[in-house]
C-alpha cells in the first residue's frame, strides 16, 4: 500500500489518482497518522448466464405431432357451436 499525504493530494491528485487507477491503495496521512484509504472499486461481476427458456414448439410437436390446424377450421368451429 502506497502512502500519501494530503498536502500531495492537493498539489499532485494526478499521481495519487494514476495509483488508485493500476490499482493500488493508497493511505492518506495527515501529520504522520493514516486518516483515510483510497481504494479502486471492486472487480465486476460475472454475469449472469442467460436463462435456457422451455422449448414450447418441441413440446407442441412431441404432444400434436406434424398436425397443423388452419385459421379457418378454428372460425368454423367457433361458428358451429352457440356460446
Amino acid at each position: 500500500m502506497k502512502t500519501a499525504t494530503v498536502r500531495q493530494l492537493r498539489h499532485d491528485f494526478g499521481s495519487v489518482l494514476t495509483w488508485v487507477e493500476a490499482g493500488e491503495a493508497v493511505a492518506i496521512s495527515k501529520r504522520g497518522k493514516i486518516i483515510a484509504c483510497l481504494t479502486p472499486p471492486p472487480a465486476p461481476k460475472k454475469p449472469r448466464k442467460a436463462r435456457k427458456h422451455p422449448d414450447f414448439l418441441g413440446r407442441l410437436k412431441r404432444i400434436y405431432g406434424d398436425k397443423i390446424v388452419h385459421g379457418d377450421v378454428v372460425v368454423e368451429e367457433r361458428k358451429s357451436r352457440p356460446y
